[in-house]
């Protein structure tokens, strides 16, 4: 094999290895940036949840101006990212992925007592939620009296 068609084979060889790194690299890239955009995505779920701290209760209430109550206040944040949820903590239940309590991201809906009841988690061991009459939208501990049932993850 003459000196030449060595060096282009080796050229071709060294060329082909580096587009394989490469092409490795980038689609890390992209798998990193996409969890990138959720994280943030999810960071948004929950600062826009936080501005209706303090929103009275209102049994069927699906607004900040009339009140929340649980469902609804986990719809009307939802909607506002374009998502779509049912007015019913159970059917709420049903969508989204199954995520065990140790897996738990923010913006995770959670569920309480035999699913009559949903919050946002928040992370740190926390939710926000409409709790109920007589009470507004707050943050309370995952490990309150509440009764936790499971938890699902709706795709953002």
């Amino acid at each position: 094999m003459s000196r030449h068609l060595r060096l282009v084979l080796a050229c071709a060889i060294g060329l082909a290895a580096y587009a394989a790194r490469a092409g490795n690299a980038f689609a890390a890239h992209l798998r990193t940036t996409h969890a990138t955009v959720v994280q943030r995505e999810r960071v948004r779920i929950v600062r826009f949840a936080r501005t209706f701290l303090g929103v009275r209760y209102t049994y069927g209430g699906t607004s900040p101006r009339s009140g929340f109550d649980c469902s609804g206040f986990t719809r009307f944040v939802y909607a506002h990212f374009g998502i779509a949820l049912p007015h019913y903590s159970a059917a709420q239940y049903d969508l989204g992925r199954r995520v065990s309590r140790s897996r738990l991201r923010p913006g995770d809906l959670v569920f309480f007592d035999g699913l009559g009841h949903v919050g946002l988690y928040i992370g740190g061991g926390r939710f926000i939620h409409a709790p109920h009459t007589g009470t507004r939208v707050s943050i309370d501990s995952l490990s309150g009296s509440y009764g936790y049932d499971g938890a699902v993850r709706i795709v953002v």
